[in-house]
């Protein structure tokens, strides 16, 4: 027995009329499930590394955890909207920059992983791209939804990072930071899941219109 289907809501957008399809939530829903995924691996790597030391298992442990950090991020940046598909590109190829990095570390040393980067700052010039890619979701979302912790996660990243790479910041601090930036990337995390799912997408008007433009450039 056939079921006729409920019409889809029709939005207003900048540049004309646009529905929202179940395919345009499921992917939201995946884009949030990433998210939760990096935050709920960096949160637990993070808290057993500051509440533990770093003793030869919590090294060991955190490379896996790392891995599914670095697999939930790939997943939000194949999923998120981001209007400007330059940036968009630009943030895949930095995960993308930042992961072979990853991959060629761990198979080139006997080292964990974490503590390779720690004793060798440099390194953060090929893994730290992931960092980057990860601070672009930051500041989209501080820029569409004004999130207060994603406003303070923007430049707190690149101040953990570069102040290590630069061997300016005393360990405390850098342990003080880093404990921030883990709850600050659960809150982050949570609250997206309790967001309603249409403001993620956006307004489709624009991803239409700039499609037709490239499309227009190119012919």
């Amino acid at each position: 027995m056939k079921t006729i289907s409920e019409p889809l809501e029709v939005y207003q957008g900048q540049f004309g009329q646009f529905t929202i399809t179940p395919d345009d939530l499921r992917g939201v829903k995946i884009y949030r499930s990433g998210l939760v995924l990096s935050a709920l691996s960096f949160a637990l790597g993070s808290g057993l590394i500051l509440g533990r030391g770093a003793t030869p298992l919590i090294l060991n442990l955190l490379t896996p955890l790392f891995t599914l950090f670095c697999l939930g991020l790939c997943i939000s940046l194949i999923t998120i909207h981001i209007y400007l598909i330059p940036l968009h590109r630009f943030l895949q190829v930095c995960w993308g920059i930042g992961s072979i990095s990853a991959i060629i570390m761990s198979l080139t040393t006997q080292q964990p992983l974490a503590l390779l980067i720690y004793e060798n700052p440099l390194t953060l010039f090929g893994i730290g791209f992931i960092f980057v890619a990860l601070t672009g979701i930051y500041f989209k979302e501080a820029f569409c939804f004004n999130r207060l912790e994603t406003k303070l996660l923007t430049p707190l990243v690149p101040t953990l990072l570069l102040g290590h790479l630069g061997g300016i910041l005393p360990l405390e601090v850098e342990q003080a930071l880093l404990g921030i930036w883990a709850g600050l990337f659960m809150i982050f995390a949570l609250r997206k899941i309790l967001q309603p799912l249409t403001p993620d997408i956006g307004d489709k008007s624009v991803f239409a219109y700039l499609k037709e433009q490239r499309t227009t450039s190119v012919s």
